[in-house]
């Protein structure tokens, strides 16, 4: 599966805008961008061929990653704290579109 990819990483200041985001596959994005977080505003946003965005923020101090799917409408997000083993399992299992229904354990969150 496919998804267009947009992010920013900040020790190698490295960006792609979700305007010009770039397609890849679960796989690549596994193998050549997960272990590019380290810093706190470090973030991926994957959209899905329905142009719905999964957004993974970085929590170095933590050891964790907020994984969610925004609601600019509401100002919130439906989202989960996650390590990284379940990072690389939840891109290695991605759902052809992502909502609420296809990524068990996530709450509602206002900004």
């Amino acid at each position: 599966m496919h998804y267009k990819v947009f992010y920013y990483f900040e020790r190698s200041n490295d960006a792609i805008s979700s305007a010009s985001a770039v397609e890849m596959s679960a796989h690549d994005i596994r193998r050549q961008l997960l272990g590019r977080f380290h810093g706190e505003d470090d973030y991926l946003g994957l959209i899905d061929p329905q142009d719905n965005v999964l957004q993974i923020l970085c929590e170095p101090r933590a050891e964790r990653f907020w994984v969610e799917l925004p609601v600019e409408a509401a100002k919130a997000s439906w989202g989960r704290y996650v390590n990284l083993e379940e990072l690389v399992e939840l891109v290695e299992t991605l759902p052809p579109v992502f909502d609420k229904e296809s990524l068990p354990g996530l709450q509602y969150k206002p900004w």
